[in-house]
């Protein structure tokens, strides 16, 4: 993909029946934006990342956003922000395909630490 260009992120959502599907929209050391895409029941079950910040936007579909002591519901439009140390998750609660923009930053790639923390997602 070239950038700087306009794109619709759902034109590059990747399925997958037996996990979350992801793909890259653009990553560089500074920042990584990516793709998450469920399938109806698929989750992306709490986790927390050292050193890096996480935004999600949902793009299309519904489930809910999971945090260490509560649920919220997602739909397209609504965004959540996971600073560092933040436990997180995705769990697709609809009846149909669930499609997320998420962003880290700083990159996966900049640092050690980071790069640990995201290599189990």
């Amino acid at each position: 993909m070239e950038h700087p260009s306009t794109i619709r992120p759902e034109e590059h959502a990747v399925f997958k029946d037996e996990k979350m599907g992801k793909s890259t929209l653009f990553e560089s050391e500074r920042i990584l934006v990516g793709l998450n895409c469920f399938e109806p029941g698929q989750e992306h079950k709490l986790h927390a990342h050292a050193g890096m910040d996480k935004v999600y936007q949902v793009v299309e579909g519904s489930g809910v956003f999971l945090l260490e002591d509560r649920e919220l519901a997602m739909e397209p439009g609504l965004m959540l922000i996971a600073p560092e140390g933040v436990p997180h998750g995705i769990r697709n609660t609809g009846a149909g395909r669930l499609v997320v923009v998420a962003i880290l930053a700083p990159g996966p790639g900049s640092n050690p630490v980071s790069n640990a923390a995201s290599k189990g997602e």
